[in-house]
């Protein structure tokens, strides 16, 4: 066995991927950070605590959690997120993303797991604080890194609280996209249909910058076995993620 796939196998035994519950709504869900609608108090709250990269915020500094709804044409979720000072530096959405606050969204729609660092087997959405949504594509024929805009996958809005501690409420749909999509105009690339008991990979994860010149804290909601030391795996391979059950 390769070291490679031994490290997979590895990850899996160590740490057994959780289940997450998306809850099924009937109502439509408007996005518009005011999470309003009945049904978002039938879903269960789930955290993003767990380190990937960088130091571990207090909780003033950052602490969040998350939770989902679906029906046949997207998953829903909202966040609420404590983040002491929001911090965008970029103005190109394309450059260094990682480096401002920003919220992540691992999806892998088949559950197959895998390598998606330079191909769309699965998704990491980089959701930024002006709504834009970035994730790595095929690369460039000089082989650069091919950084794409994919605003039609993820419709994003958030508010922040007026009253302390002023809570961040984001909510996002997520039309959920199959390893067939294509940079390139085709004919396939339309989101799936959902349906009961479909299950996906699934990660949270919140990019904390206060200031400084890289992001300070990288915290997830999966628990992530480290190689070599590092655990800032999601971007790479999906085999790292939960289990998302639309119940």
């Amino acid at each position: 066995m390769n070291k490679s796939l031994w490290f997979l196998v590895s990850i899996m035994m160590a740490i057994p991927a959780k289940a997450l519950d998306a809850i099924h709504t009937k109502s439509a869900i408007v996005i518009d950070g005011r999470a309003n609608e009945t049904d978002w108090a039938k879903a269960p709250w789930y955290k993003i605590d767990q380190h990937i990269l960088g130091a571990v915020p207090t909780p003033d500094d950052f602490s969040g959690r998350f939770k989902m709804l679906w029906d046949d044409q997207q998953i829903y979720l909202l966040a609420e997120i404590t983040d002491d000072q929001l911090f965008d530096r970029h103005p190109d959405p394309l450059d260094s993303y990682w480096d401002d606050d920003c919220l992540e969204i691992f999806v892998d729609e088949d559950k197959s797991g895998g390598n998606h660092q330079f191909n769309f087997n699965a998704f990491a959405y980089h959701v930024a604080l002006d709504n834009q949504i970035v994730d790595i594509g095929e690369s460039n024929e000089d082989g650069t890194t091919n950084f794409v805009l994919l605003n039609e996958h993820v419709t994003s809005q958030w508010r922040r609280q007026a009253s302390s501690p002023h809570h961040i409420i984001w909510e996002l749909s997520i039309r959920i996209y199959d390893k067939s999509f294509s940079l390139r105009s085709n004919a396939k690339n339309k989101p799936v249909n959902l349906s009961k008991n479909k299950q996906l990979g699934f990660m949270v994860a919140y990019c904390d910058n206060d200031g400084s010149y890289s992001r300070e804290s990288f915290m997830g909601s999966t628990a992530i076995v480290p190689q070599n030391g590092n655990k800032n795996l999601g971007y790479i391979t999906s085999d790292v993620f939960d289990t998302l059950i639309l119940k």
